[in-house]
């Protein structure tokens, strides 16, 4: 490229020297900046870069000129913070529903919001091998293609599969439709919320969803998915479980008093019951998940009612302990 060419990246080229390789910790002399342009075939003066840096600053960038000895220029805010970088990068690695490959392939864009030196804090973080991922690479073009069928007011068409014991895909026979409502996070797991002819109201684990395409039939907006409350849906459902929800009535004992508010929300309403315990009132769709949850608490935790919630939970822990005698 012809050096007057060259001269007309010189912006590009400072814009990209300051966000790559320069933070409050690595300053920028004059004389970086020059060699920089020269190793592109860009000749520069310190006043001309003076004022392309004067330049890049009215443009927005926020370059910050530190003086005195080993002073320099350097750009001092971005986007996002350092921090902000980490927590999403973290986030990234904890989500079981991104693949190994995605994770690492997110991770490395992210390393671009910051400069190299802040890059290489964020990788020497990355643990993503040793955490359990999604076998399903797809999922990342599923949520994509969930989103615009939600935009577009249309029903979803895929196959749905489980895992098996011998570590492969197994398909459950025939195609679902389904009209997509929401995309939620629980318990590390992505799911659909949707409205199926054959379940009405329910939920889909994204990662076990395959081969999903956009069908030209519009969306169905039943009543019960105009009133629809994600929040009070997530509450009400452990593990997303599907099933009949139902008014349950529980006794904790006080320590667990904060166990009880983080998985029911700070708003949940805790009524004392003696000195030592409380009572609590919830929608649940009862499930093996809530059950397993229950009997983590031992004898801190109790069902009060309905009383065929309270024999069913009895009669699962009379099977649990039968393994065992």
């Amino acid at each position: 490229m012809a050096r007057s060419e060259n001269q007309k990246l010189k912006l590009l080229y400072l814009k990209e020297l300051f966000e790559t390789q320069s933070d409050e910790d690595h300053i920028l002399s004059m004389q970086d900046i020059v060699s920089y342009l020269a190793a592109r075939g860009i000749r520069a003066e310190r006043k001309s870069v003076y004022a392309d840096v004067a330049c890049l600053q009215a443009f927005g960038m926020d370059i910050v000129l530190q003086k005195g000895p080993g002073g320099g220029y350097f750009l001092a805010s971005r986007p996002f913070e350092l921090a902000e970088l980490k927590l999403l990068s973290g986030a990234v690695q904890a989500s079981k529903f991104l693949s190994e490959r995605k994770s690492v392939a997110l991770i490395e864009k992210l390393s671009t919001l910051c400069s190299k030196y802040q890059a290489a804090q964020l990788k020497r973080q990355l643990t993503v091998r040793d955490r359990v991922k999604s076998m399903n690479e797809s999922v990342y073009y599923t949520v994509d293609r969930i989103h615009e069928a939600i935009a577009r007011n249309l029903q979803v068409r895929f196959r749905y599969f489980d895992w098996g014991v011998d570590g492969r895909k197994h398909e459950r026979p025939g195609d679902y439709f389904a009209s997509p409502y929401a995309l939620v996070w629980d318990d590390e797991n992505y799911y659909l919320i949707a409205h199926s002819e054959r379940h009405g109201l329910t939920h889909y684990r994204v990662d076990k969803m395959a081969k999903l395409t956009i069908s030209d039939k519009p969306r169905l907006m039943t009543e019960e998915a105009k009133n629809l409350d994600l929040t009070r849906y997530g509450k009400a459902v452990f593990g997303m479980f599907s099933g009949q929800a139902q008014q349950v009535k529980l006794r904790f004992q006080n320590s667990l008093a904060g166990v009880v508010l983080d998985r029911f929300g700070k708003d949940a309403m805790l009524v004392p019951d003696g000195n030592e315990h409380f009572t609590f009132t919830t929608e649940i769709v009862v499930s093996p998940v809530f059950y397993g949850w229950l009997a983590g608490f031992g004898e801190r935790a109790e069902i009060l009612f309905p009383e065929s919630v309270r024999a069913e939970f009895a009669a699962q822990c009379r099977k649990t302990l039968e393994l065992y005698e």
